[in-house]
């Protein structure tokens, strides 16, 4: 992953001398759209903006069917089409007030970097980032480390691609339910956990870091990926068939001087926030984009630069950008059948789970932790240990274990209907109405096809 340098954070402060005397202007529009709401997004433009929009949208469940975004200069002004998650238009108040909130001079830095492995307290429970070679059993192993220290998973998020795995796991003490601040305790769990990341001796695990910075999950899964090389065409297998592939373009337009990036993927949950934290993180500047996302299929043209003001430069780095964002694209896409699992949380229940699933030779590509009350509700996307689609007869075997009623098979809407490939493409040929001309009649940028 790249660093910033002492450069950017002089920027930054800049920046956020700028946007306080200049705050974001947010404007929530029911009526411009039968079938959409409307956020439109003016402020001092500062790199990042453009993600934080994304994700603050993200993380109140919002899905952004279309927008329209321009950022060449000191400004920004962005429009989003968005629904929730039932497409329907919004009804609540205070959309407007959070988005502002998260662009303000206030506003939390996400532009932190940890290595591999990381342990840190934080206010309500302790951090552990971890990232190694994925194999069977790797999940089980690592709960039942933290089992075995006394630790409760409290929540959790894993992620595999490329035969590798990412993980942020939220624990707390199992007596006293609170963050866990023993440094030799947190040192003695990094070093229990490194242990088992680095049994089939992958050098890519050898690294370990204790921090005290917060980051966002999602965000941070992405970066700890991108940091291991998960996007690396010469690994073993990404692990992803090739009729859920991206694909991906990416060309220089002269006349302009900016890089043009269009994706075509089938239409997902936060499809756009995976591009934009990638493009972000590998620090391009998006100057301008268009996004379609109706299902089936999502459509996104950017024109961005890189930090430095040029555009891609070399056959190397162009290749670099396709293979991470196809990389971004399908960390969420793991293979495999979903389940979920809904009982009375209790200590230990997920060293169990993930057991018995290794002991009939699952393999976990996905999983998400949570607990809401005393309510655990996970679900976990699993293949065999060959990554192959599980037996009928082995899921009913693991469900019998666990209990039928607790552990369910989950219908995956977004497995279906993959996009059909083609040689080429352009969001150019998509534009009919005059709102989706908004950009290209500023005469700042122009279809490139």
């Amino acid at each position: 992953m790249d660093c910033w340098t002492s450069s950017f954070d002089v920027d930054d402060e800049f920046a956020k001398l700028v946007l306080r005397m200049n705050p974001p202007r947010v404007t929530v529009d029911n009526n411009s759209s039968r079938k959409a709401t409307l956020i439109k997004v003016d402020s001092a433009n500062k790199r990042g903006s453009l993600l934080e929009v994304v994700q603050v949208l993200t993380d109140m469940n919002l899905v952004i069917r279309r927008a329209y975004i321009s950022s060449d200069g000191k400004w920004f002004m962005d429009v989003f089409h968005v629904t929730d998650q039932h497409g329907n238009k919004l009804c609540e108040e205070d959309v407007a007030e959070r988005i502002q909130q998260s662009l303000g001079p206030r506003a939390r830095s996400f532009r932190s970097m940890r290595r591999s492995v990381g342990v840190q307290a934080a206010v309500e429970n302790t951090t552990i980032e971890l990232t190694g070679r994925d194999r069977l059993g790797l999940l089980s192993e690592i709960f039942a480390v933290l089992a075995d220290q006394k630790c409760n998973v409290v929540a959790a998020e894993v992620w595999t691609h490329n035969s590798r795995m990412a993980s942020v796991v939220y624990i707390t003490d199992e007596v006293t339910g609170s963050p866990i601040n023993d440094s030799d305790r947190l040192r003695k769990i990094e070093q229990l956990l490194l242990s088992v990341l680095m049994e089939d001796r992958d050098k890519r695990s050898a690294n370990s870091a204790v921090s005290a910075v917060w980051t966002h999950k999602e965000r941070r899964l992405h970066q700890l990926m991108y940091a291991d090389r998960d996007y690396d065409k010469n690994s073993v297998n990404s692990g992803t068939s090739d009729r859920r592939k991206a694909l991906v373009t990416v060309e220089n337009c002269v006349d302009r001087g900016y890089t043009v990036v269009n994706l075509k993927s089938r239409d997902r949950p936060k499809l756009i926030f995976d591009t934009v934290c990638t493009l972000t993180d590998m620090q391009y500047v998006v100057y301008h984009g268009t996004i379609i996302a109706e299902e089936p299929e999502a459509y996104q043209e950017y024109y961005i630069r890189h930090a430095d003001g040029y555009p891609i430069s070399s056959e190397a780095e162009r290749q670099r950008l396709i293979h991470c964002l196809e990389a971004a694209i399908n960390r969420r896409t793991s293979e495999g059948l979903r389940l979920e699992l809904c009982s009375l949380d209790r200590f230990g229940l997920l060293s169990d789970v993930t057991r018995i699933f290794r002991e009939n030779g699952l393999s976990v590509t996905r999983a998400e932790v949570t607990t809401q009350g005393s309510q655990a509700v996970n679900t976990f996307s699993v293949t065999d240990s060959s990554g192959n689609p599980v037996k009928s007869e082995t899921i009913e075997a693991v469900r019998k274990e666990i209990g039928l009623s607790i552990l369910r098979v989950k219908e995956d809407e977004y497995a279906k209907s993959p996009p059909q490939e083609s040689r080429r493409f352009s969001l150019g040929s998509l534009f009919r109405s005059q709102s989706e001309k908004f950009l290209f009649n500023l005469g700042l940028m122009k279809s490139y096809s």
